[in-house]
């Protein structure tokens, strides 16, 4: 029922097709596909190329840095931070979802998660990761790869406590990739006080670190 209702809502927050859209035969019976090969944006001439000259660091850190803060001065993009993490099963069956970077330095980069959750667990059994920072406004993206390490539960709980009362009381109340029945089950998980309920099972830092590859990307 949410999924549906996730996909109606999506249709209904876009209806004009910014993009003409054809329907073209994919071969396969019963089915058919969307042909996007018009859905194209116009960009610069070559001669406006983006080069190495243009870097800020041949140093990736400093590299991200700078970057980060002109996305974070850009109005048109509302959560600089938020960014794609793409995670594997032990066999490699992979798994992406959006979440939101919460620092980054010398020793790598920092996210939280519910560690009960696909990507916790994922990150248990196989610790590698990618990020990918998509800057649409100025036609920019990152994409990191490295291994990530689980921070302690002093730094988790910090964080935790750091946050909006109401965001803690969503992160206490919530299992993560499991179902709900019904609103009324989360309503009556969140009936009593927080102050004595840090879900320390379940919120876990994150450390993406040892980034072998770093690709800076940029589309004039």
């Amino acid at each position: 029922m949410l999924r549906s209702f996730g996909t109606l809502l999506s249709r209904a927050v876009c209806p004009s097709q910014p993009f003409p859209v054809a329907r073209a035969a994919s071969g396969r019976t019963g089915s058919d596909v969307m042909d996007l090969g018009s859905m194209r944006k116009s960009y610069r001439s070559d001669e406006e190329a983006f080069e190495e000259s243009h870097l800020a660091s041949l140093d990736p850190i400093i590299q991200f840095n700078s970057w980060f803060q002109e996305v974070a001065q850009c109005s048109g993009i509302a959560e600089p931070n938020a960014m794609c993490l793409a995670t594997a099963t032990r066999d490699g069956k992979p798994s992406a979802r959006m979440v939101l970077l919460k620092g980054f330095g010398s020793d790598g980069f920092r996210f939280y998660t519910n560690r009960g959750s696909r990507k916790g667990i994922e990150l248990e059994e196989n610790p590698v990761a990618s990020l990918l920072f998509f800057w649409e406004p100025l036609n920019r993206q990152v994409r990191i790869e490295g291994s990530v390490e689980q921070l302690s539960d002093e730094e988790s709980e910090k964080y935790f406590h750091s946050r909006p009362k109401s965001s803690q009381i969503g992160a206490a109340v919530s299992r993560q990739s499991q179902v709900i029945p019904d609103r009324e089950v989360c309503g009556k998980r969140n009936t009593g006080s927080i102050s004595h309920c840090f879900p320390r099972h379940h919120l876990s830092p994150y450390l993406l670190t040892d980034t072998p590859l770093s690709s800076f990307y940029q589309v004039l």
